[in-house]
């Protein structure tokens, strides 16, 4: 529940050293868990005592920060952080979807010579932003695809009835791919961007989730039925990433599914869920104002970076308390970065140079590919301290792309 306090125990039984990131939460910075920057690493035996008042309320998740650690060995989760004043679902779930690496093509990619393909479904952006002939060399192949643990038909059945208006949480805790869900003969109404609030909800078949991102979608139970909720993918194994919805006396029934290919299909983007673009893009009030150039990623190489620099060398932001900060970001690579703020929340404000009508409350923002841009704007009102800004493509992070907010006083 939003105000209360929480005291969580990390005991490392691991063989390597770590720590937990509590993502999406503004905390002090001695508890955000960040390795060598708030503070030491956990090695094994050892016990770090985490404790805060978890907010702003919403979708939240927890995750190792140990260079790929956690999502190797299953070390995340949500959190939820209830708000007592919103309105209450009939049924409501909690759905993370993740995938299990092929730790060869994970050791290959971070060396920029992987050969496992993209696996996007046809339509989708990336598909799209591929250039002819392109060699990735960062792609990783998955040798399972899971939700809440499990893969299809294994999963747990999400039972519902007639009538229910149902909450749906859902998080995309892969490694490196966006993640494009829907659910079978339903239209998804989202209400939130990584558990805050949007000023509209938005109506819309398909669910666009970057890495580390999150959506509540809500929809309603019309009739009696059993129908698939999945991930869409181009990946002969993508079947497994699926969980059936189903009425009470459909136990035996054959869910519905979908074709995996976006065409056709009206799929969430950040413009949708920010109401369009306006004609002003014009410059906002602000006290600081940085812009990153985020490159690398050339075939053979191990280096993504920002402004030419891999961590810890990249470029810092450097604000006083109570500073309005604007962060704009030019995209010279062939794909999409999930850019991820520790400690704030920021509004998305323009993409391409073009104005959103309604600037979107968000934690991680995937940043265009091909030259694209993107900026936002938060308020420098955290708890002061060294907070990490960084691509949530665990690859590219390992590789360098990554810098870090700091307080000056």
């Amino acid at each position: 529940m939003h105000g209360q306090r929480i005291r969580a125990s990390y005991l490392n039984l691991t063989d390597v050293a770590t720590t937990v990131h509590w993502h999406g939460m503004i905390l002090p910075n001695a508890m955000d868990g960040v390795p060598y920057v708030t503070q030491a690493p956990v090695t094994k035996g050892e016990r770090f005592l985490y404790e805060f008042a978890p907010g702003p309320p919403g979708t939240r998740w927890y995750h190792d920060h140990g260079m790929m650690l956690g999502a190797l060995r299953g070390l995340f989760g949500m959190f939820i952080v209830d708000d007592p004043k919103e309105e209450r679902a009939d049924r409501e779930f909690a759905l993370v979807f993740h995938d299990v690496p092929d730790m060869a093509s994970v050791r290959a990619a971070v060396k920029g010579v992987s050969t496992a393909p993209m696996t996007d479904p046809m339509g989708s952006l990336e598909m799209a932003e591929m250039r002819p002939n392109d060699r990735m060399g960062d792609e990783v192949s998955y040798l399972a695809h899971c939700i809440n643990g499990g893969s299809y038909p294994h999963t747990q059945a999400l039972r519902v009835a007639v009538g229910d208006r149902v909450r749906l949480r859902i998080l995309n805790a892969n490694l490196t791919q966006t993640r494009y869900i829907r659910l079978a003969g339903h239209r998804l109404t989202v209400t939130h961007a990584d558990g805050n609030p949007l000023q509209k909800p938005v109506e819309v078949d398909v669910l666009r989730v970057g890495v580390a991102e999150r959506y509540d979608a809500w929809f309603t139970v019309t009739k009696p039925g059993a129908w698939l909720l999945q991930g869409i993918s181009s990946d002969p194994l993508v079947y497994e990433q699926a969980v059936v919805v189903r009425t009470a006396g459909m136990e035996g029934a054959s869910p519905h599914g979908s074709a995996e290919s976006l065409d056709g299909l009206d799929v969430l983007t950040y413009e949708k869920a920010a109401g369009g673009f306006v004609a002003n893009a014009g410059a906002q009030p602000a006290n600081v104002r940085k812009h990153f150039t985020l490159g690398g990623g050339e075939y053979g190489t191990s280096m993504w970076s920002i402004d030419g620099k891999q961590w810890p060398n990249t470029p810092k932001v450097e604000v006083h308390s109570g500073d309005r900060v604007v962060i704009a970001f030019t995209n010279k690579t062939d794909m999409e970065h999930p850019m991820h703020l520790h400690g704030h929340v920021f509004h998305i404000e323009t993409i391409n140079g073009r104005r959103l009508a309604r600037p979107l409350a968000k934690d991680v923002a995937l940043v265009p590919a091909n030259g694209g841009t993107l900026s936002w704007r938060f308020d420098a009102t955290s708890p002061p301290g060294r907070w990490l800004l960084h691509c949530h493509n665990e690859i590219h992070m390992m590789d360098g792309m990554m810098t870090e907010v700091d307080y000056a006083g």
